[in-house]
């Protein structure tokens, strides 16, 4: 009798998305990723663009420690793909934390991560996609980034407002402006996040973690409209972008 062989399960891939922070740079109010853009929380413009992808199956959400369940309705409030799974989890006091949070929450079968952050709301499915079809490929971290287009200069720090001296001017050519969603082989993140302890405010991202253990981290193009909305002058850019969309797209 001749062994029928099993199929290879297909690959599974999540979205982690930490929205725990405060957004202080906002000013004061609602934490960042509940401040309204177009009339809906930033929060579900990012959840919206990971489940927009037909490779995620499952998006979960770190909410502030205390917000898990004010988060769980928000996401009931708002129509979301049916074709996603979603879950809320309870964060931590740092972005690390919150992501190990989100990682411990993956059931088994996921093989590919990404970490997002909720307060890019805007990245466009196509740059979603890029990010997993080179996981997919073989790639063990892969970052979406763009080329500068300023001129940056290394500093000697000084104290808040004086004048700072500068050391270098790093070759623009090779440095790139890293984005979201990071993707990640889920093994190799699970172990970047047991062999990295957090420090102060922990990693801010988790591909200079997967640096750390010597693992190849990759760059794919990002887009000009994954910007993070950080401070006020960033919801007004975002609010454009959204009303441009609506008008081309008729919704």
């Amino acid at each position: 009798m001749t062994d029928v062989p099993r199929p290879t399960p297909s690959p599974r891939t999540a979205a982690v998305i930490p929205a725990a922070g405060r957004g202080v740079r906002l000013g004061p109010g609602a934490p960042k990723a509940l401040r309204m853009l177009g009339g809906t929380p930033m929060l579900i413009h990012a959840v919206r663009a990971m489940a927009n992808s037909r490779a995620v199956s499952l998006v979960v959400v770190v909410a502030p420690p205390d917000g898990a369940v004010e988060v769980k309705n928000l996401l009931d409030e708002h129509a979301l793909p049916e074709r996603t799974d979603f879950l809320v989890v309870p964060g931590g006091e740092t972005r690390q934390e919150s992501v190990r949070l989100g990682l411990d929450a993956l059931p088994p079968g996921i093989t590919t991560v990404l970490v997002h952050d909720a307060a890019r709301p805007l990245v466009p499915v196509d740059t979603v996609d890029a990010v997993i079809e080179a996981v997919r490929d073989g790639a063990p971290a892969v970052v979406p980034a763009l080329p500068l287009a300023d001129t940056v200069k290394q500093v000697e720090p000084r104290e808040k407002g004086e004048p700072e001296p500068v050391v270098a001017t790093p070759d623009r050519a090779l440095l790139r402006a890293v984005q979201t969603p990071q993707g990640f082989d889920r093994d190799t993140l699970v172990r970047a996040h047991q062999a990295i302890a957090p420090n102060g405010e922990g990693a801010t991202d988790c591909a200079g973690m997967v640096e750390q253990l010597g693992v190849q981290v990759v760059v794919v193009p990002g887009h000009e409209e994954a910007f993070k909305v950080t401070r006020p002058l960033d919801l007004v850019l975002a609010d454009a972008v959204l009303a441009r969309r609506r008008a081309k797209d008729g919704f």
